[in-house]
């Protein structure tokens, strides 16, 4: 029996360390359990979609249904299991879609459908609708896989051509670096960059090109990929009796080595860059957005004044 204002809390072991401890590591479990468990329903479901497209194409092609077939499908297991979503008409048709593009060509390995069924639905969905063949599209799915991209993070990667950019850089890596090391040393490395959060004037130097970056840090360690640890911006570096300058300091976690970015707004000079060749260099371009030059911004209405245009514009709707 609970008397008035008795919570049934136990502040004594509350307190207790030992406790605290082992109820920590038990709500750690319970988490990892639930996540193991969508993982596991996400899995079965996507293998239970590629098995229906499979069936779908099947059918299409060999039973004389009618072209109302995928329709009346939706109908029938919807009434059957309305608390199921994937039903609808449309996300048929993207199951057969999904099927059809893995398996136009020819039939793709187990281990590659088993890849698929490692990512979420809509991650599926967004690589087919933006990747024009197989091996780009298996390509963000490992990527996926490797990093937890989130879907936005996903979209954005296939958006900046992350496939097309990477590994294409200038390097010296093959005659530097060991052969395990100067592979992944090459494929951490992009050409070009896209630098488009950032909006500068044409004329910009290299210091305001750096403190953008600083500024944008979040947005900069996304396109320079996986691995990247910030250190810090014009670090003084003694060589001899002679002191440097990094314009940028990285640490990377799976090269197990510092990255040195130094950044120049001119063509890019050989006889410069690679003036000790018996360093790992890579060269790379980046690409950014300007912002709009002054005598163009004035010839342009202000924000307020096009406020003003679609309230009058509302108005008369109205």
């Amino acid at each position: 029996m609970i008397k008035k204002g008795d919570t049934g809390i136990n502040h004594s072991l509350i307190k207790d360390e030992d406790y605290s401890a082992w109820l920590k590591q038990l709500k750690n479990k319970v988490r990892l359990v639930q996540i193991k468990a969508v993982v596991k329903v996400n899995s079965e479901l996507l293998q239970f979609y590629w098995k229906l497209g499979q069936d779908i194409v099947y059918k299409q092609k060999n039973a004389k249904w009618g072209d109302g077939f995928l329709k009346q499908l939706s109908i029938d297991l919807s009434s059957e299991f309305p608390d199921m979503k994937g039903f609808s008409k449309r996300n048929l048709e993207l199951i057969r879609q999904w099927y059809l593009f893995y398996s136009k060509e020819k039939p793709i390995a187990k281990q590659a459908v088993s890849q698929l069924i490692q990512v979420p639905w809509g991650h599926n969905i967004s690589i087919i609708s933006k990747c024009k063949n197989i091996d780009k599209a298996l390509y963000y799915v490992q990527n996926t896989i490797n990093y937890n991209w989130s879907r936005s993070v996903l979209v954005h990667q296939i958006e900046s051509g992350l496939y097309e950019r990477e590994g294409k850089s200038i390097t010296n890596f093959k005659s530097t670096l060991p052969k395990p090391q100067s592979d992944l040393a090459s494929q951490t490395l992009k050409d070009p960059y896209i630098f488009n959060f950032l909006t500068m004037t044409k004329d910009y130097n290299e210091l305001e090109l750096e403190k953008e970056l600083v500024n944008h840090i979040t947005h900069f360690l996304l396109e320079l990929g996986a691995g990247f640890a910030y250190i810090g911006r014009q670090l003084p570096l003694k060589v001899g009796e002679r002191e440097f300058f990094i314009d940028l300091l990285f640490y990377h976690t799976r090269l197990h080595c510092y990255i040195v970015v130094e950044l120049k707004i001119t063509e890019f000079e050989p006889e410069y860059a690679l003036s000790d060749i018996h360093k790992p260099i890579g060269v790379s371009e980046y690409q950014l957005i300007h912002t709009l030059p002054d005598n163009l911004k004035l010839s342009l209405p202000s924000i307020e004044e096009l406020e003003k245009q679609l309230s009058e514009l509302g108005d008369y709707n109205e």
